[in-house]
């Protein structure tokens, strides 16, 4: 995949400024979505509303249709039937929604350097003809200083390791001024370490009341680390704090035969997930 390519789609569908944000209501409200690829379906009859500044887990078997929500609230896709507003109108008409593609949807080898890709972030606030100025640069350098990669702006992409990927992504999200993110699989292949990095940034992003869906796949971190959890098989099977959502009989209706529960001292359960993903792909 072409690395402009994939930004320029992303940023082509919130170039419109924000010019009716609602204040104190729902940051996203989904009315009975309904999506199909090919006479397929892929989400049904979907509905859910967040508040400003929360923190949510999107979990659920591979194929349930996490990335397909991603892309229709962001205005990726659009809904076969249903509704979704965003700050109060159509998700495409803002410049303040982030969406963080799973890594194995960008060309790494792609000839470009980390500040470049942060600057894209800015393109919805500078418009396709206006150059960055100084103020943009230094945007762009807070943002990288923000996650730590201030002494990376000039590495070429393909440089980077999975978490400094990742902390690119926020990065671009930050320089673009972002109030709603949502993150495809962040944690995916990551070390211990990399993944608290990436912790740390979403506390900071708490702080400034930034509304964040993360699509993963473990429940032990989607119980300890977010506010609630959206549980998903394509229809939504539960949305609430994790010891209401994350029950046996739920997960079992969430994911069938392809999960085992194991008991332990904590109560946790461990999951075997060998559905398909939504592009029909083995995951890693």
């Amino acid at each position: 995949m072409d690395i402009f390519k994939e930004f320029r789609k992303n940023n082509r569908l919130v170039t419109r400024h924000d010019s009716h944000i609602e204040t104190g209501g729902s940051v996203v409200r989904i009315s009975g979505v309904s999506v199909y690829y090919d006479g397929n379906l892929a989400l049904d009859q979907v509905s859910f509303e967040l508040n400003p500044g929360e923190q949510i887990a999107v979990v659920g078997p591979n194929g349930a249709g996490k990335s397909t929500l991603f892309k229709v609230i962001v205005g990726v896709l659009k809904p076969t039937e249903g509704k979704v507003d965003v700050f109060g109108s159509e998700p495409g008409g803002h410049i303040c929604i982030a969406y963080l593609p799973q890594r194995n949807q960008v060309d790494w080898n792609f000839p470009v350097n980390v500040g470049d890709v942060i600057m894209m972030g800015r393109i919805s606030k500078l418009g396709l003809l206006r150059q960055p100025r100084r103020g943009d640069w230094e945007i762009v350098r807070q943002a990288l200083s923000e996650v730590g990669m201030q002494e990376l702006i000039t590495n070429q992409i393909s440089e980077l390791s999975g978490g400094q990927q990742q902390r690119m992504f926020i990065a671009r999200a930050l320089a673009q001024e972002a109030e709603l993110m949502l993150m495809d699989e962040p944690l995916s292949s990551l070390d211990p370490q990399s993944q608290e990095d990436i912790f740390t940034i979403l506390k900071k992003l708490r702080q400034r009341n930034v509304t964040i869906m993360v699509a993963l796949h473990d429940l032990k971190t989607a119980s300890e680390r977010f506010d609630r959890v959206l549980l998903l098989n394509k229809h939504l099977i539960g949305f609430g704090k994790s010891d209401e959502i994350l029950t046996a009989e739920r997960l079992v209706e969430a994911y069938g035969g392809h999960m085992r529960l194991v008991p332990t001292p904590e109560g946790l359960m461990t999951l075997e997930d060998t559905c398909c993903d939504e592009g029909g792909n083995i995951p890693e």
